[in-house]
């Protein structure tokens, strides 16, 4: 792969491509669950890596794909890394987003010609020995069409054929797509290990990364950010303190809608509240957990909107920084209490 070759619309200038790395750091459960299944040989057809953007699935589906072919194939691990890396595999079929037909930019979601176009390889004969593997990344990026094209080929699919599908928000797939998975979630890693990923990270940028390795990427390249700072620091405990410091975090992003430290909060925040959120399922309380459901779909749609009309940013950042107090001072522990 050339230095300025560029797969994904996403992709972080200088950062490696997951197809390029050779090794996990971290995941060491999630990886050991599909190592067992492969070692007793009843690999499922699908799996799910689900977790947040930039943890790492797509490292993590690249690594099992390698080890997969290495067992399954008749080929050196390291000549089957080096092809993969160079996207030269004749077994591995990725599906992410397309570059455009005009050669600028990507198409907006997975479309269903490219679906299509895998159930007809899959038909065809394997360049390989080995099982033939599809990295769907992410299966979040189907429009309606694709993702019931793929519906059917996971309802029937070709013999010795995995599928690798990363979802960031699994929540808002089809329960059949996920039905014909095995669901393995990755939680954020520790701080010691998203250094090891990003060394040159500053402890600002860890701090705010919160287990994330590409946000630890992001915070570096942005420097030091004290919306964002000020943010992480309320987000601790959203119940406590006056109102007065979440509308002084809200005017220092809203000043810049469109940049880099506006989209980081944003997804702060939304990553606090699914935290929050599978918090609250495992303890059990079912109102904490209605009520971080509903504060999901409001940031969710309080950001759309915000988008679709051009609204103003830092009234919709108070709407939901409001909302998120509420949510604490009413089901959090007494340390965030009123």
């Amino acid at each position: 792969m050339s230095d300025d070759e560029i797969r994904e619309p996403d992709q972080l200038a200088g950062v490696p491509l997951p197809e390029s790395r050779t090794s996990v750091i971290g995941h060491a459960a999630a990886r050991a669950n599909i190592m067992s299944t492969l070692e007793a040989a009843r690999l499922p057809s699908g799996i799910m890596l689900h977790g947040p953007r930039g943890i790492g699935k797509a490292t993590l589906a690249f690594d099992i794909a390698r080890e997969v072919f290495a067992r399954t194939g008749d080929e050196s691990p390291e000549h089957v890394a080096a092809q993969v890396a160079a996207g030269a595999y004749p077994n591995l079929r990725v599906l992410r987003k397309a570059a455009r037909d005009t050669g600028k930019g990507f198409y907006t979601a997975i479309r269903v010609e490219e679906v299509r176009g895998l159930i007809e390889e899959s038909r065809m004969t394997r360049g390989r020995a080995g099982f033939r593997i599809v990295i769907v990344d992410a299966i979040d990026d189907c429009n309606p069409s694709s993702a019931n094209a793929l519906l059917k080929i996971l309802e029937e699919p070709p013999a010795e054929t995995l599928f690798l599908l990363i979802s960031h928000r699994p929540g808002g797939l089809l329960p059949t797509i996920k039905s014909r998975c095995h669901a393995v979630a990755l939680r954020p890693l520790s701080d010691a290990d998203v250094r090891a990923i990003v060394p040159d990270a500053t402890d600002a940028a860890i701090e705010l990364a919160a287990g994330v390795p590409r946000r630890a990427y992001e915070a570096t390249a942005m420097g030091e950010d004290k919306g964002l700072t000020a943010l992480h620091g309320w987000l601790r405990a959203p119940g406590n303190g006056a109102a007065a410091v979440y509308l002084a975090v809200a005017d220092v992003l809203a000043a810049e809608k469109d940049g880099a430290g506006y989209a980081f909060g944003k997804q702060m925040l939304l990553d606090w509240i699914a935290g929050e959120a599978r918090n609250a399922a495992q303890s059990g309380a079912k109102p904490r957990l209605a009520s971080a459901g509903e504060l999901w779909e409001k940031a969710n749609a309080l950001f759309a909107d915000a988008e679709e009309y051009n609204l103003d940013a830092r009234q919709t950042l108070i709407s939901l920084f409001d909302a998120i107090r509420r949510h604490a001072q009413t089901h959090l522990q007494p340390a965030q209490a009123r």
